[in-house]
């Protein structure tokens, strides 16, 4: 299996994914640590997590996979929806809510 197929399979087998440094415990970046925590603010905690820092070739794929250049990169319901930035501005414009409004039920 390629390193392609399996970001596949994690990102199309959980309802919220997100690729990250370190855990959602002990995020290992400000960015991974942001993302995680507005997650948690949205109610999702129980998400699948990667630590791209144990998996150099997950880490390098994840940016192929999606065409995105940073980690972290959160994935709900199979898509792509952004690194922290975005899910930043998608949470402050309640749009991440939404999105994740049937995950976190």
């Amino acid at each position: 299996m390629s390193v392609q197929d399996t970001i596949k399979q994690q990102v199309t087998s959980h309802p919220v994914v997100l690729y990250m440094k370190g855990t959602p415990q002990f995020p290992q970046c400000g960015f991974s640590a942001t993302v995680a925590e507005v997650l948690k603010r949205c109610g999702v905690n129980d998400y699948f997590s990667v630590n791209v820092l144990e998996d150099p070739a997950i880490r390098q794929g994840i940016k192929e996979y999606a065409n995105w250049p940073t980690i972290p990169q959160l994935y709900v319901d199979g898509e792509f929806v952004g690194g922290a930035d975005i899910v930043r501005e998608m949470y402050q414009s309640g749009e991440l809510q939404q999105l994740l409004g049937k995950q976190a039920a």
